[in-house]
């Protein structure tokens, strides 16, 4: 089986918060490539930004405006090929019938995809905390901060104990240790916007980065042929 990954795109309302940072058009092209060159797209959570709103808890509200900001993108996202897991900031989805995670077997192989949030101790154990740091985040994007909120993102990669060394990365840990722990043999993430492809023994940890801030990362798997691969660009 043929399977693109995207995540993280952050879709939002189309002011200062919304950090999309693609023209729609373009991005539908992309869209179109991977539709025709995979068999199914799977999207890894924070496709939509729902939590940087400008009023604190309206996260429903927040979503249908992103969806009315970017709608031919919206409708591409409801054709058959496209299988949406939700994140952290797209949770909301969750409450419309979006999993928070989607496993299978294809030609042999046992693959789960889930975002990655569930790994943040924030987020499950404080979450409201969480969704509060993310709505004033928004906020301080609004007024024209943007090197202030880098460096607050920044702050939070380091707290997350993220790296793309395998050996050193917290977040690989888990996901791996989850893949094992449930018998997969490829484990898919998002939510760290860092794209990564890295062996731990016989089970392999992939990330699809982000197609946030104008990035347009994405992965590209074949089960056939045992092909992994992260990909910058089309």
């Amino acid at each position: 089986m043929k399977l693109a990954v995207i995540s993280d795109l952050h879709l939002g309302a189309g002011d200062l918060a919304d950090g999309f940072g693609h023209d729609d058009g373009d991005f539908l092209r992309f869209l179109t490539f991977l539709e025709r060159n995979f068999e199914r797209v799977i999207l890894l959570g924070d496709i939509w930004e729902t939590l940087q709103s400008r009023r604190l808890g309206s996260a429903r509200e927040e979503l249908l405006l992103a969806r009315a900001t970017h709608p031919e993108i919206a409708r591409r996202f409801e054709r058959p090929k496209y299988h949406y897991v939700h994140g952290n900031h797209d949770m909301v989805a969750g409450l419309l019938g979006v999993p928070d995670e989607l496993s299978f077997e294809a030609d042999g192989v046992r693959l789960l995809f889930t975002h990655g949030h569930q790994n943040d101790d924030l987020i499950q154990k404080r979450q409201w905390l969480s969704e509060l740091g993310v709505w004033l985040g928004g906020w301080i994007r609004r007024v024209g901060m943007g090197a202030f909120y880098r460096l607050c993102a920044k702050i939070d990669e380091g707290r997350g104990g993220l790296s793309l060394d395998g050996t050193r990365c917290a977040f690989q840990r888990w996901a791996v240790g989850e893949a094992a722990r449930r018998e997969f043999d490829v484990v898919v993430t998002g939510h760290t916007h860092l794209a990564a492809r890295t062996e731990h023994g016989p089970r392999l940890f992939l990330n699809s980065g982000s197609c946030s801030e104008g990035q347009l990362s994405f992965l590209s798997i074949d089960t056939r042929r045992g092909d992994y691969a992260v990909n910058y660009g089309y």
